[in-house]
């Protein structure tokens, strides 16, 4: 995991250099995963609702298949886009959770990136009810039910 945290970090300080743009890298590992964080005050590489970093990330993951011959789990984050986007969801999740649970109807969710999806589902679980993912990329969302 070390090594595809080094691989996306050269990735994205060459990509940096060339686009001329401050930040610094930071690399580390989490549940088997490698995280990769762009460190800079610009919110250029977010884009529109992570846009932009949800594109870099691909490309940082296939720099490191490049590289290693297998795919990549790499998360990576720019100016703590998605640390604030995970708080955000988690309050979204729990007031979907006490909808349910009041009413005992399902709740429908806005569509969501996988990321975010996975966000949801871990609160859902940990709050004892179900959730699932329904439709089709880039509609899919969150139906949460008792």
């Amino acid at each position: 995991m070390d090594e595809e945290g080094d691989i996306a970090a050269d990735y994205l300080e060459e990509l940096l250099d060339i686009a001329d743009l401050d930040g610094d890298i930071d690399t580390y590992v989490e549940a088997g995963r490698a995280h990769v964080s762009i460190v800079t005050d610009s919110q250029v590489l977010v884009g529109k609702n992570g846009k932009v970093l949800e594109a870099l990330q691909e490309l940082a993951r296939l720099a490191v298949m490049t590289e290693t011959g297998h795919r990549s789990r790499l998360m990576l984050d720019v100016a703590g886009f998605r640390e604030v986007r995970r708080k955000e969801l988690l309050v979204l999740a729990a007031e979907a959770i006490a909808s349910v649970k009041s009413t005992g109807e399902p709740e429908h969710l806005t569509p969501m990136n996988p990321f975010e999806r996975k966000i949801i589902h871990d609160a859902v679980a940990a709050a004892g009810l179900t959730s699932e993912s329904e439709g089709v990329e880039p509609k899919r969302h969150v139906v949460i039910s008792a």
